[in-house]
């Protein structure tokens, strides 16, 4: 039986609106000052009412960071981290779920835990592997009294501002829990057929995933597009410098002039593409993360 209850519907829709109110209120503030002069912009109190000068911020902020190029490796950086995170979660959820072996679950476990060492706890050796990635063949041969003089890093590539990051336990837990909602009749049925394993997993498991992909595809290209810490210490070439690292070239300096407004244009152009990502996909990400219809 279901009661209807209009106070507690009408203090849920108020706290909701609230909520809404809050988060909104930083847009308003970026949107609102973007199109303001520099003078309007430090003025006190702020006005909430947008002006006529949006253009000439965002060409001025565009300029200044060189935004152009910023935004092309963001956007390369976050579409191979997006690729490589999905590809690779979905391939090890599939072989923890369908291979049969007695270590499954401690494969599993080992790729979980891993959720409690963020890129800031672990980027000391990430970073030194990432500098240099004959140094754990140089460890275990020096042990011996080897001593090789190879060197390849991945400094200023982007193969090294992406490659470190495209594994995820998070991705994995996702596949995880909806192969295992899959009836086992699924993969006798396809191993009846004379499909293997390869064919099971392009054919079958791939299409009926696809709203978790998409779900997944959207958490992991906000993900790449924030990323700060890695790419600063990744790039020192300024053509491989990605827009966060870029936004730096848009904040005022101590004694120059306070231009918020165009700091403020230069934030709304970074946070354009993933809002826009976020809003395409919105659908599948809600469904993919709250659905049970599999």
């Amino acid at each position: 039986m279901i009661q209807r209850t209009p106070y507690a519907d009408a203090l849920t829709y108020t706290i909701m609106a609230a909520g809404f109110l809050v988060l909104l209120g930083p847009f308003i503030v970026v949107l609102a000052g973007a199109s303001q002069t520099m003078p309007q912009v430090n003025a006190v109190p702020f006005s909430f009412v947008p002006q006529g000068e949006f253009l000439a911020n965002v060409s001025a902020a565009w300029t200044r960071a060189n935004l152009g190029t910023a935004m092309t490796n963001s956007l390369i950086m976050a579409a191979l981290v997006t690729a490589g995170k999905v590809a690779l979660s979905a391939c090890t959820a599939f072989a923890i779920v369908f291979f049969r072996t007695p270590l499954k679950h401690v494969f599993f476990w080992s790729v979980f835990i891993t959720l409690m060492l963020p890129l800031e706890v672990r980027v000391v050796p990430t970073y030194a592997v990432a500098a240099d990635l004959f140094q754990p063949v140089k460890f275990f041969l020096g042990l011996s009294g080897i001593d090789i003089a190879i060197e390849w890093n991945l400094l200023n590539s982007y193969a090294g501002l992406t490659l470190p990051l495209i594994a995820t336990a998070t991705g994995t837990f996702l596949y995880r829990q909806f192969f295992m909602t899959l009836p086992d009749e699924l993969a006798e049925a396809a191993r009846m057929d004379g499909s293997g394993p390869v064919r099971f997993f392009f054919d079958m498991l791939l299409p009926l995933s696809r709203t978790n992909m998409l779900a997944l595809t959207t958490i992991m290209f906000v993900y790449g597009w924030n990323q700060y810490l890695w790419p600063i210490l990744m790039t020192t070439d300024p053509s491989y410098k990605t827009v966060m690292v870029s936004l730096r070239a848009l904040l005022p300096s101590d004694n120059g002039i306070p231009d918020w407004n165009v700091t403020l244009a230069g934030s709304l152009i970074i946070m354009a593409p993933p809002v826009l990502v976020v809003a395409v996909l919105q659908r599948w990400f809600v469904r993919g993360l709250v659905s049970t219809e599999k």
